[in-house]
C-alpha cells in the first residue's frame, strides 16, 4: 500500500550517530587511526590551555575538522562548518552529537596560531606515521625525495619593486621583474619561480616530501621558499630525521645530480641513487653499477603521487593562507591526510 506522508516533525531521536554510519564505510578506519594519534597528543593539548576560564573548542575537534576538509576537498572553513551542520558523517567524525551546535568558522583563524605555536601539525604527522611503523609498513632503508611548486595566495599584480620606483598603477609590461628587486605586497615571503624551461613563472613556495619506497608513505614533509638550491637543502634536512640504518639509499631526479647534494648524502651514510645527467653530473659507477640503482629509479616515480593527490584533493592547487609558516602548516596537514588514505588500505591488508 502507499505510504502516508507525515507532516509532523519528530521532536526526539532515539538513534545515535554511531548507528547512522555504515560499519563498512572507509571513514571508520581513518577515524580509528586519527583517534589513536590524538590520544598520544593528549599531554600537549593539556599544556595549550589555562586551567581556568571559559572552555574553548577542543583541539581534537578542530584537527578532525581540518582533516575532513582535506579528505573531502571542502574549499573553505565557512563551507566546512555548513557541512558539519547538516552532514551526520561529518558530525560523527569530528565528535559532535546531533544536538551539539557547530562553532563559527572564525574559530579556526583564532586558534591556528596557537596550534602552530605548539607544532600540532608535526605532532599529528609523526603520530600517524608511528602507527605505520608499528605495523611494519614503513621501511627505514630506501627513500625517494622530490619537490614541487605550490602557488602562493598572491597575485602577480602584487609583485612590485621594493623601492616603489615604478609607482602605483604604471604599466609593468616590458619591465624585468626579479626576486632581488621585486617582492609581493600581498605575501612578501613568496618568490617568483618556475620549475623548468618554458613554464610560467608564478609566485610560489616549494613543498618537499621524502617517501619510503615500499608503500609510498610520506615520512618527511617540508616547505621552503622557492629557489634552485632549496630542493637539495630540504632533502638534506629531511634525511637525518630518519632512523639510521646501513645501506640506505635515496632516489631523486636529475635536478639532484649535483655535488652539493651527493657529497653530503654520502657523509650521512646515504647512497644517492640520482638520475644521472648526460654531462656535468657527479653520480658515477659507484651508484649506477648496482642493481638497486635501477630499482630506486623505478620506485622514485611514486614520490609524484603525494603531490598529485595533495594538489587534486588536498587543497594545495593554490594556497589559501599567506606566509611560509601557514604554507608549511597546510602542506603538512595535507601530507598527513594522504598518509591516512594510504594507511587505511595497507592496514586492512596487513
Amino acid at each position: 500500500m502507499r505510504g502516508v506522508v507525515d507532516s509532523e516533525v519528530s521532536m526526539f531521536s532515539y538513534v545515535d550517530l554511531e548507528s547512522r554510519i555504515s560499519a563498512r564505510h572507509p571513514i571508520r578506519a581513518v577515524r580509528r587511526i586519527v583517534d589513536e594519534a590524538l590520544g598520544e597528543m593528549e599531554p600537549v593539548f593539556s599544556r595549550m590551555y589555562a586551567d581556568g576560564g571559559r572552555p574553548s573548542i577542543p583541539p581534537e575537534h578542530l584537527l578532525r575538522a581540518l582533516l575532513l576538509q582535506i579528505l573531502y576537498t571542502v574549499r573553505s572553513e565557512r563551507l566546512l562548518m555548513e557541512r558539519i551542520g547538516h552532514d551526520l558523517l561529518f558530525r560523527w567524525f569530528v565528535g559532535l552529537g546531533i544536538d551539539d551546535p557547530v562553532w563559527d568558522h572564525s574559530t579556526f583563524s583564532k586558534n591556528r596560531d596557537r596550534m602552530m605555536r605548539f607544532g600540532l601539525d608535526g605532532l599529528l604527522f609523526e603520530a600517524v606515521k608511528k602507527q605505520g611503523r608499528g605495523r611494519r609498513l614503513l621501511p627505514r632503508d630506501h627513500f625517494s625525495v622530490d619537490g614541487t611548486l605550490i602557488e602562493a595566495c598572491a597575485s602577480m599584480k602584487s609583485f612590485k619593486p621594493k623601492d616603489d620606483s615604478d609607482g602605483d598603477g604604471e604599466d609593468f609590461h616590458g619591465h624585468k621583474r626579479r626576486n632581488a628587486t621585486h617582492a609581493s605586497t600581498t605575501d612578501p615571503e613568496a618568490k617568483l619561480y618556475r620549475k623548468g624551461p618554458g613554464k610560467e613563472a608564478k609566485l610560489s613556495f616549494m613543498g618537499h616530501v621524502l617517501t619510503e619506497n615500499r608503500n609510498g608513505l610520506v615520512v618527511g614533509a617540508l616547505v621552503t621558499q622557492a629557489g634552485g638550491r632549496e630542493e637539495w637543502e630540504a632533502a638534506l634536512e629531511l634525511l637525518p630525521e630518519q632512523p639510521r640504518r646501513s645501506r640506505r639509499t635515496v632516489g631523486a631526479d636529475k635536478g639532484y645530480d649535483a655535488a652539493a647534494f651527493a657529497r653530503p648524502c654520502r657523509e650521512l651514510g646515504v647512497t644517492p641513487h640520482v638520475a644521472a645527467k648526460r654531462s656535468g653530473g657527479c653520480v658515477d659507477g659507484r651508484a649506477t653499477r648496482h642493481a638497486g640503482y635501477l630499482v630506486s629509479q623505478r620506485k622514485r616515480q611514486q614520490v609524484e603521487e603525494p603531490f598529485g593527490w595533495m594538489k587534486t584533493y588536498g587543497l594545495l592547487d593554490k594556497l589559501r593562507h599567506r606566509g611560509l609558516a601557514n604554507a608549511a602548516w597546510q602542506f603538512r596537514l595535507a601530507a598527513t591526510a594522504y598518509n591516512l588514505t594510504r594507511l587505511r588500505g595497507l592496514m586492512a591488508c596487513a
